[in-house]
């Protein structure tokens, strides 16, 4: 697999996913800060999350699948030379 260095992609929800995580922002920021915050300020704080944050913990986690991934392979691989016949 080839890494290249093209740009991250934006991480984007359905609809209602959207809908929920604008209202859950909306309500933590109004409970912990006191913001009062129209919809159009939490969605843009939303999509700075999505692109400039969310791809750093989708390559995170695209990477401890490769190596997870790597791990078992290696493990089965073994597995199978253990099983294997002498002639």
């Amino acid at each position: 697999m080839s890494k290249s260095k093209t740009k991250a992609p934006i991480i984007t929800l359905a609809p209602e996913q959207e809908r929920e995580a604008l209202d859950v922002l909306k309500r933590f920021l109004e409970d912990r800060f006191e913001l009062q915050l129209g919809s159009f300020e939490v969605a843009e704080v939303l999509d700075l999350f999505s692109k400039k944050i969310a791809p750093h913990y989708y390559n995170r986690a695209i990477f401890d699948v490769q190596n997870h991934l790597k791990e078992r392979f290696e493990s089965i691989e073994s597995d199978l030379w253990s099983l294997e016949k002498s002639s």
